[in-house]
């Protein structure tokens, strides 16, 4: 039995998307849990009960973390499942074999958490994916952050740093990470999409680190790997395709989003760097 958890937040068109695709690759021993970080209205609901009765409808936003361990919270004790799918509601699967694959993995690798091949519009969600690992690059970022919220914090500078930076892309382009050829194990994965075992998921309370909003998630799972000596595997027979962003797309101007978003990083990397 598979349970796929999908975090909705805001965008419909995305979850109905990935409701859809999913549809054409699921049997009848699939479950699909729609997680609401208290955006969906009436009409929406309906929509959505066209694919599944599963609606984890919450009192408010608990942002990435906490409202997937509300929902695999619900699938464990509603359908007690082999796997479950862990993914954005802008995530598409659309791989025919996508389930059949994944258990010849567990039967080969007994995995306890497993990440895919992630096709993306920015190509920038990749597996395995690179993480901070040490409290040195922690707080190196952590120095960033607080750099990048004073600059977006003006409305000057916000204009200088982005002029800079056209400037610079002109004669240096950025490296962007790129998903992985070959099976690994022990490897980071990305947050949008991770499939965790029964066993994973009846070892600890929460599958996620609990006490985030937004961003940096990877960084805790893959401390967990490493403290608990769990098994991850990366396989990028298995595909999927990320729409990358549009779940986390703020109703302000560019600017403010950016600080939004740089502010939440860096809450997560104070919490990070208090566990490792």
């Amino acid at each position: 039995m598979i349970s796929f958890v999908i975090l909705h937040y805001k965008n419909i068109n995305d979850t109905i998307e990935c409701l859809t695709q999913l549809k054409k690759i699921i049997n009848n021993d699939t479950h699909l849990i729609v997680v609401d970080n208290n955006t969906l209205d009436e009409k929406e609901i309906n929509s959505i009960k066209e694919y599944t009765n599963d609606i984890v409808l919450l009192d408010r936003n608990y942002g990435f973390a906490k409202a997937n361990n509300k929902g695999i919270k619900y699938a464990k004790k509603k359908y007690n499942s082999k796997f479950y799918v862990v993914m954005n509601n802008d995530v598409y699967i659309t791989q025919k074999d996508f389930l059949d694959k994944l258990e010849k993995d567990y039967d080969k690798y007994s995995f306890d958490m497993l990440g895919p091949f992630i096709d993306s519009t920015s190509k920038e969600s990749v597996n395995p994916f690179p993480v901070f690992k040490t409290k040195e690059e922690i707080n190196r970022e952590i120095k960033k952050c607080n750099k990048l919220i004073r600059i977006y914090e003006s409305k000057t500078l916000t204009i200088l740093l982005e002029i800079y930076l056209t400037i610079k892309h002109l004669f240096k382009k950025p490296i962007k990470p790129i998903n992985g050829k070959k099976i690994e194990l022990y490897v980071a994965l990305h947050g949008c999409c991770i499939i965790f075992s029964k066993k994973y998921i009846e070892k600890y309370e929460h599958a996620f680190f609990d006490d985030t909003f937004l961003f940096h998630e990877e960084e805790f799972l893959y401390q967990r790997i490493i403290k608990d000596k769990l098994k991850s595997m990366y396989d990028p027979n298995l595909k999927i395709f990320h729409k990358e962003g549009s779940s986390v797309e703020m109703n302000k101007t560019k600017r403010l989003s950016n600080l939004f978003k740089v502010k939440e990083r860096l809450k997560s990397l104070l919490l990070l760097q208090s566990q490792i």
